[in-house]
């Protein structure tokens, strides 16, 4: 069987790919993520190839998971916040408002390569300025794309979602599966 790598350190992607796959590595990506592309989908999708091609080219003959995950709300897309200020600017624009969360995957073997992607909708309540600073206290916002996990603290402040709840938490994992059937048609893994 040959070597799977998830090019994410995300421990909630892992945890996901973990009810695909039983035995994986991780090998995070070294590339500089580029944010210059506008369209969100256009932007997840050529990310996630950048980090797979880059971890398959020290990995040749593995099987590569690239990943990568904004929010866009109002315009903007929003990735990981710097710092306290951006993720509390992060949550005000969210709250109260519908948003997608777009997350492209991509899968690399030998002679085959499959990029795709997932859109849901997440519906923000209301928060109060108190509720925000609690939140932002917690510190549930780090090192999340647009400052919250559907999974952590943020849930209470959510009301609806419209589409795959995995993709919010980082990997939709229909379009992942469908892609890994396809892998082992082609007897690649």
């Amino acid at each position: 069987m040959r070597r799977i790598i998830l090019a994410s350190k995300s421990p909630r992607r892992a945890e996901l790919l973990g009810r695909l796959i039983k035995i994986f590595e991780i090998e995070e990506s070294r590339i500089k993520e580029n944010t210059g592309e506008a369209d969100p989908e256009k932007l997840v999708r050529a990310l996630a190839r950048e980090k797979a091609a880059d971890v398959f080219a020290r990995n040749p003959g593995a099987v590569v998971i690239g990943a990568d995950t904004v929010v866009y709300c109002a315009g903007r897309i929003l990735g990981k916040p710097k710092d306290e200020a951006d993720a509390r600017e992060m949550v005000a624009l969210l709250a109260g408002r519908v948003h997608t969360v777009y997350t492209g995957v991509c899968v690399l073997a030998d002679g085959f390569s499959r990029t795709v992607s997932a859109a849901t909708d997440v519906t923000f309540d209301e928060m109060t300025a108190a509720e925000m600073d609690a939140y932002i206290a917690a510190g549930d916002w780090a090192d999340k794309a647009g400052a919250y996990a559907i999974q952590g603290a943020a849930g209470k402040h959510i009301t609806c979602i419209d589409g795959d709840y995995y993709n919010v938490v980082g990997l939709p994992l229909n379009e992942l599966y469908r892609v890994l059937k396809e892998i082992l048609k082609r007897k690649l893994i």
